[in-house]
């Protein structure tokens, strides 16, 4: 249920009556977050060097899915903003999603502990402020680490976020992107990883190279180059990350039984010296929403907002068609309720396309010791809408959460700058005891669905074995294969003459054509794939 804060007021009238108290620079700042529906309570107003408790800044809850950065250098408060911001989605029924890169956000879950600090903000800003812990799930990626094991297939990545972690060029990209083109349209799962290198060997073997012929083809040397790319990959321990079960991204938008939205925390404390892998794998969790959650159109509140920490990760190195991926899936998914918030240090760590699409701003204090420092500062300020402030000096001068905020109104405009004194979070700010995150994560009705890696036949096995079995009797030849399948093969071809199979539509392999049927008939038709090329197959259990 929404709590006592959060709730529907009349800030407009509460704004009028204080009106003598406030300067005239000030109320007309204030008026601007005089919202008549649900609101999240960020702080109070700043104003000449003075925290002003009866200006209060709010963000519409309706508007939490036109998107928003939390910007500002190492220790200004970040993480903390988001806990503050989870915590009342959470309240209004929402689901979040926060990846948890230093451990420091387990404590969602538990009672914050008042102190005098606490009370002093409290105090500061006219909060009411009550320990209080909100439901949360725990996860962690490929099960390295505390938490419930999130994993995805290879063929669910696809191959433009697989080529981002594995630090491919374009060729590359698109070598790989055809070798995902084979593997879709023989029905080939590729499940782990050692069912793509499977792949890629046997399209440069003798036999695999006809099959890409009229299609492009793969070089030896690019080739070469993946094979390398996923050894040193699976060096780095990378293959606990690839398998099943698959984790359903459904699972992030659940509510407890008492109607908060459950926050979804991914500890990444254990994989933090893997920045490429983890910030890719949280685009693949947001890659795969958009691909499967209906439109929704405008909506009073977020079905989930989904902040991706860290968030210039994403765009290092990242490829044009990677760039452009991101952009669209964030102009496009807002459609679909989800509100999806970048977490870095400055506002140049975005490109500008996706920068714009960022209706709501909260920003941290930067610093301006070196020559590249005042030019991010002075790049920032240029983000801002025109305000009274001086903002350079006052985002060199904000203390520890204190933020530059300005947001979206009710009407889709954006509300004037505002140097605001944030609340406190009220749960426990700080990572929780290490014997509670385990027994959280073991009594989470999740685990046992996600917990023990299963290795079924795949891409791999089919490869290796023509019988399709796993007794390690070594590769069959062409001929071995027809015979072992043939049964299989005359089925098929008997269901052919009266419907065309699609996948001899799109290549008609020689060796592979029965073992492509009998595959087919298993996982289904041909994999559709999206901006991202992540694939899903049909009868995927949605929400």
């Amino acid at each position: 249920m929404p709590d006592r804060e959060t709730m529907p007021s009349a800030p407009a009238q509460e704004v009028s009556e204080r009106a003598a108290a406030l300067p005239q620079e000030a109320l007309k700042i204030a008026s601007g977050y005089a919202f008549s529906g649900p609101a999240l309570h960020l702080g109070a107003l700043l104003w000449d060097g003075r925290c002003l408790p009866d200006a209060q800044i709010r963000v519409p809850l309706a508007m939490l899915n036109r998107h928003g950065l939390v910007a500002g250098a190492t220790g200004t408060g970040k993480t903390k903003t988001l806990q503050l911001i989870a915590e009342q989605l959470s309240a209004q029924g929402v689901p979040v999603f926060l990846a948890d890169i230093k451990g420091d956000l387990s404590g969602i879950a538990a009672p914050g502990r008042s102190d005098a600090r606490v009370e002093g903000r409290a105090h500061d800003v006219h909060q009411r402020w009550t320990a209080t812990g909100f439901p949360a799930e725990y996860y962690a990626l490929g099960g390295i680490g505390r938490g419930i094991p999130v994993r995805a297939t290879v063929t669910g990545f696809g191959p433009v976020l697989l080529s981002k972690v594995l630090r491919l060029n374009r060729t590359q990209e698109q070598s790989l992107a055809l070798i995902f083109h084979y593997a879709d349209s023989k029905g080939l799962e590729l499940i782990d990883l050692k069912d793509l290198r499977a792949v890629v060997t046997f399209l440069t073997s003798d036999e695999g190279r006809q099959e890409l012929k009229t299609i492009g083809g793969l070089s030896a040397a690019t080739a070469g180059v993946i094979l390398r790319s996923l050894t040193a990959f699976e060096a780095q321990g990378a293959s606990g990350f690839f398998g099943e079960p698959e984790f359903d991204t459904a699972e992030l938008l659940r509510t407890g039984e008492d109607g908060r939205g459950i926050v979804s925390v991914l500890e990444l404390n254990a994989v933090q010296d893997r920045p490429q892998l983890f910030s890719t794998f949280l685009m693949w969790l947001l890659a795969d929403l958009f691909h499967d959650l209906p439109e929704l159109g405008d909506v009073d509140k977020p079905r989930l907002v989904f902040f991706l920490d860290e968030a210039h990760l994403l765009f290092d190195d990242a490829s044009e068609a990677f760039l452009e991926s991101i952009t669209q899936t964030v102009r496009l998914i807002r459609s679909k309720g989800v509100g999806v918030f970048f977490v870095t240090q400055t506002p140049k760590d975005v490109p500008a396309d996706v920068l714009a699409q960022l209706g709501n701003r909260v920003q941290h204090a930067l610093r301006a010791f070196t020559p590249d420092d005042q030019k991010a500062l002075n790049a920032t300020v240029k983000t801002f809408p025109k305000s009274p402030y001086d903002l350079e000096e006052v985002l060199t001068n904000l203390g520890t959460g204190e933020a530059v905020v300005t947001v979206l109104s009710e009407k889709g405009a954006p509300t004037p700058v505002a140097a605001t004194r944030l609340r406190a979070p009220e749960s426990l700010m700080g990572p929780v005891g290490q014997e509670a995150l385990d027994r959280a994560v073991e009594e989470s009705p999740l685990y046992e669905r996600y917990a023990r890696a299963v290795d079924r036949e795949s891409a791999y096995e089919r490869l290796t074995d023509g019988r399709g079995g796993r007794g390690g009797r070594g590769a069959k030849g062409p001929d071995e294969m027809r015979d072992v399948t043939a049964p299989v093969e005359e089925r098929a071809e008997e269901r052919a003459e009266e419907r065309p199979s699609a996948v001899e539509q799109v290549v008609g392999s020689g060796v592979f054509k029965s073992l492509t049927r009998s595959v087919g008939t298993q996982i289904g038709r041909e994999i559709t794939r999206s901006l991202f090329g992540t694939a899903r197959r049909s009868g995927r259990r949605r929400r």
